[in-house]
């Protein structure tokens, strides 16, 4: 107990420099062997302390639930990975101009990627695209202002592309967001039961799911929901409703952002991918090989792979780790080597997008959990 106590020591740690909320969940040779939380859902008044059970916004992590979902659908023979995006959803279709997006980080800035290649057929584009980050697709659009969730939607189909297929490896909301309306095209479901059906219900996550919006801001404590943070342009600390703009607009349904949950569902997640519960080990194994790798990038389908950085979050699991972080705080990763799941869920954007403190925190923590694993194998 004592190597698993240092875990605890590691988490107040977190909320007293990074977060003000934080989970974390170990699961070990098929086991969960620590299970923690600390901080409080009001750090102003240290009222209501974050608890086992309290939800966390997963931004970006989102997206393996849905391509865990999307793969169970091929698995079904209800589309392939080579199949074009177009043949799913129709308005994806046509030449299109490549041209810069618009920056995500600074607003008014413009990114170029491709200044040699002038369009792209849409009708070229396959799933297997939009799961390895390779589709041409620009990394971000501002679908939030679009007046209505359908507008979003129409957006997002018919956009433009960033770069020629193939040629870069461009981490896409865009290219996820289609996803998603590709499974809901497929099933003939809203996404959200779509993925309950075939992931979080099989998996028995009882705490995963999307939240409604309210348009409006909750008390701290009023839900059982870890904070994020201040919006500038909605105008209140964000408390149950999706941090990501686009999911918001998406009436915070997504398959880019949009689930809460917490780290011990997060975690059984993870373990599927060790013992093939929800998913057969062939499509395993298809998801976490190298699929596609720009410098020091790698990725699978729907994952992130070990990266040889030493300051990357996955570098001290074994090379044949694979995982996911998001935006707000929060990671995923496993490492089949050792047969550890760590499921790390803050709100480290609470106090707003600069002088980010989460690579530390996960590099911290992940390099104490392999240390302690070392200790006892």
């Amino acid at each position: 107990m004592g190597d698993w106590a240092e875990l605890q020591r590691l988490l107040d740690w977190i909320t007293a420099w990074a977060a003000p909320a934080a989970q974390l969940v170990v699961r070990w040779q098929g086991q969960p062997v620590f299970a923690g939380a600390s901080g409080w859902l009001d750090p102003n008044t240290r009222q209501h302390p974050v608890r086992r059970d309290t939800l966390f916004d997963l931004a970006s992590l989102t997206k393996l639930f849905a391509t865990t979902a999307f793969m169970v659908l091929v698995e079904e023979a209800l589309v392939y990975l080579e199949q074009p995006v177009v043949s799913v959803l129709n308005a994806f279709h046509g030449v299109r101009p490549v041209q810069p997006y618009e920056d995500p980080k600074q607003p008014g800035a413009w990114v170029t990627v491709d200044t040699e290649t002038t369009e792209v057929n849409a009708e070229t584009i396959t799933f297997r695209h939009l799961l390895t980050h390779t589709s041409g697709l620009p990394a971000w659009r501002p679908l939030y202002r679009q007046p209505t969730a359908q507008a979003a939607r129409e957006m997002a189909l018919s956009t433009f592309f960033a770069y020629r297929p193939g040629a870069h490896v461009i981490y896409s909301d865009i290219g996820l967001i289609l996803l998603g309306l590709a499974i809901e095209r497929l099933t003939g479901e809203p996404l959200d039961r779509a993925v309950q059906r075939r992931v979080t219900r099989p998996l028995g996550l009882s705490h995963t799911r999307y939240l409604p919006i309210r348009y409006g801001a909750l008390s701290p404590g009023e839900e059982n929901v870890a904070p994020t943070e201040l919006c500038p342009w909605r105008g209140y600390r964000l408390v149950g409703e999706v941090h990501d703009e686009n999911a918001w607009r998406l009436a915070g349904v997504s398959a880019h952002a949009g689930l809460f949950s917490t780290a011990e569902d997060v975690a059984v997640l993870g373990e599927s991918f060790l013992d093939a519960q929800c998913l057969r080990q062939s499509t395993i194994r298809e998801m976490t090989r190298l699929q596609a790798q720009e410098g020091g990038i790698k990725r699978g389908l729907g994952f992130a792979l070990w990266s040889p950085d030493p300051e990357a979050s996955s570098h001290p699991f074994s090379q044949q780790a694979f995982g996911h972080t998001g935006f707000t705080g929060t990671s995923l990763w496993i490492d089949p080597t050792r047969e550890l799941v760590v499921a790390l869920l803050t709100n480290e954007v609470y106090r707003g997008r600069r002088n980010r403190r989460i690579g530390t925190v996960r590099l911290r923590v992940h390099k104490a959990i392999v240390e302690v694993v070392s200790r006892l194998s």
